[in-house]
C-alpha cells in the first residue's frame, strides 16, 4: 500500500538515508494514514544511533528530548518531529518506563516491543508497509490486541490498561479476549501510574463514540483510580424518574451530551453523591434530595486527586451543583442562574439537563424536555435583549451610591445586590435615575 508522507517526513528520511541508515514513520501516523484519518503528529525511527541522528542533522535545530530511550528532537520550520532509534527494551520495574534499553538495527524487534498491533506498523516508501503482527488485519476487522503476551505488555506499561480502553473508544474497536481478560487481571497496576498521564487518557476515552459501553463493560477498571464510583454500580433508584441503576444513567448520560471533556467528565461525576443522600419513603420509592451537592463534594476530590486544572475544577463542579435546578422557562429565574453561575456555563447547564433527561425514563419525558426548550428560548431572549444580570450591567455603579451618602464598604456593595436583584426580577427598571431613587430607599431603610 502507499502512505502519503509530508515533505518535512520526507526530508528527515532523505537525510538519513543519505547517511547510511534507514527510516520508516512508526505507530500512531501509520495507523491513521491508513483508516484515512489525518496524523497528529509523524513519529520516525531509525537504525542510526542518537549521535549519529545528530551528525546527520548538524545544520539543523536539534535537541535531546529522550536520548536516554533513543529519541532525538528535530526542527524544522518550527515543527518538531521526534526521531528514535530501533531498540530492545529492558525490564520495567516500575509498570511505566524501560530501566534500560539496547539499541537494535533490526525494525521487527523494535515493533515487537509496542503496545498493540494496530501501533505496530512502520512504512517508507521503498519497503513500503512493515506490519509483521497484523495490525493491518486487525484495523479492517475493528479489532485491538496486544502485540505477543498481553499481561506481558500491562506489566511493563500500566498506562496500557487505560490506551486500550481508550483506542477502543474513540476508535470504535472491539478489544481481543484474550487482552480483555488481561485489562481486568492487571488493573490494579493502574495504581502505579501518574494521576496527570491518567487524566490525560480519560479525557480522550471519554469524548469516544464508545465511551458509554467501556464504561459500563469496564467499570471495576475505572474504579481502580476513581473508587468513589463502586456505591453507584447496580443501585437501584426506585423512582418512575429512571429506568437504569445509577451508574447505567450516567454512563447513559455521558453518551447522550456532545464529546467534551468538560461536558461528559460533569456528566461523569454529575450523580456520584446519589446514594449518600438516598431517603425512601415506606413504599420504597427513593428521593435523592440534596444530592447534586453531595456530587459535587466528591467530584472536587476526585479531580484534585486526578490533577486536573482548577478551572476545569471550578467549572464541572459548578454546573455539577446546579445539575438539578427545575428550570421554570422564566426569564427571571434565568437572569439569577446567569448572574450565578455566568452566561457560558448557563448554556452549558442546558446542554446537561437535556442529557440528564434523555438517559431518565419515559416519564414526564416530554415535559421536562417542554420546559427545558422553554429555558432555552428564554436563555437566547436574554441576551439578545441585553437583559442585566450582572453588577457590571446596571446602570448604576458604586460612587454613584457613595455620592448619595453612603459609606464606601459593605453597604454600597449590599444596595448594588439588591437593586441588581430588583432588575432582575422585573420590579425595577434598569435604568440611572429609578436605580439611584431606589437607592435612596435602601440607603435610609438600611
Amino acid at each position: 500500500m502507499k502512505i502519503e508522507l509530508p515533505e518535512k517526513v520526507k526530508v528527515i528520511s532523505e537525510k538519513l538515508k543519505v547517511g547510511g541508515f534507514e527510516a520508516f514513520a512508526v505507530g500512531g501516523c501509520v495507523r491513521d494514514s491508513i483508516t484515512g484519518a489525518v496524523p497528529n503528529d509523524w513519529d520516525i525511527c531509525t537504525d542510526a544511533k542518537p549521535e549519529q541522528i545528530k551528525h546527520c542533522f548538524c545544520g539543523f535545530n536539534t535537541f535531546d528530548s529522550g536520548i536516554k530511550h533513543g529519541t532525538i528532537s528535530i526542527v524544522i520550520d518550527k515543527e518538531v518531529f521526534e526521531v528514535t532509534t530501533y531498540r530492545i527494551d529492558g525490564e520495567y520495574t516500575d509498570n511505566r518506563r524501560p530501566d534500560s534499553v539496547t539499541f537494535t538495527t533490526d525494525i521487527i524487534k523494535d515493533l515487537a516491543r509496542r503496545d498493540f498491533t494496530i501501533n505496530a506498523m512502520a512504512y517508507n516508501d521503498e519497503c513500503g508497509l512493515i506490519d509483521p503482527f497484523g495490525g493491518r488485519d486487525d484495523l479492517a476487522e475493528k479489532t485491538l490486541r496486544c502485540v505477543g503476551n498481553p499481561n506481558l505488555r500491562f506489566g511493563e506499561d500500566a498506562l496500557r490498561i487505560i490506551r486500550a480502553l481508550r483506542f477502543a473508544s474513540v476508535l470504535n474497536l472491539k478489544i481481543e479476549k484474550s487482552t480483555s481478560l488481561s485489562i481486568y487481571k492487571n488493573a490494579e497496576l493502574l495504581k502505579n501510574i501518574s494521576a496527570e498521564r491518567i487524566s490525560a487518557e480519560l479525557n480522550r476515552l471519554l469524548c469516544g463514540d464508545r465511551a458509554e459501553e467501556i464504561l459500563n463493560c469496564y467499570r471495576n477498571v475505572f474504579a481502580v483510580f476513581i473508587p468513589e464510583i463502586k456505591p453507584m454500580f447496580d443501585y437501584d433508584q426506585h423512582t418512575k424518574h429512571h429506568n437504569r441503576d445509577v451508574w447505567k444513567h450516567t454512563t447513559c448520560s455521558v453518551g447522550c451530551i456532545e464529546k467534551t471533556p468538560l461536558l461528559r467528565m460533569t456528566m461523569l461525576l454529575h450523580d456520584i453523591g446519589k446514594p449518600d443522600a438516598c431517603k425512601r419513603d415506606s413504599d420504597g420509592t427513593c428521593h435523592f434530595k440534596g444530592h447534586p451537592k453531595h456530587s459535587a463534594q466528591k467530584a472536587e476530590l476526585i479531580l484534585r486527586r486526578l490533577k486536573y486544572p482548577t478551572e476545569f475544577i471550578e467549572a464541572c463542579t459548578t454546573l455539577i451543583k446546579y445539575h438539578d435546578v427545575r428550570l421554570s422557562g422564566a426569564k427571571r429565574q434565568l437572569r439569577h442562574i446567569m448572574n450565578a453561575i455566568g452566561e457560558e456555563n448557563t448554556a452549558l447547564l442546558m446542554k446537561i439537563q437535556r442529557a440528564d433527561i434523555l438517559a431518565q425514563s419515559e416519564y414526564k419525558r416530554r415535559e421536562k424536555l417542554e420546559k427545558l426548550d422553554l429555558a432555552c428560548r428564554a436563555y437566547d431572549e436574554v441576551l439578545a435583549d441585553k437583559d442585566c444580570f450582572t453588577l457590571k450591567q446596571l446602570d448604576i455603579n458604586g460612587a454613584d451610591i457613595m455620592r448619595i451618602g453612603v459609606e464606601e464598604g459593605i453597604k454600597v456593595g449590599r444596595i448594588l445586590k439588591m437593586l441588581l436583584s430588583l432588575v432582575m426580577e422585573d420590579k425595577l427598571e434598569n435604568e440611572k435615575s429609578a436605580l439611584l431613587k431606589k437607592a435612596e430607599e435602601l440607603r435610609d431603610e438600611l
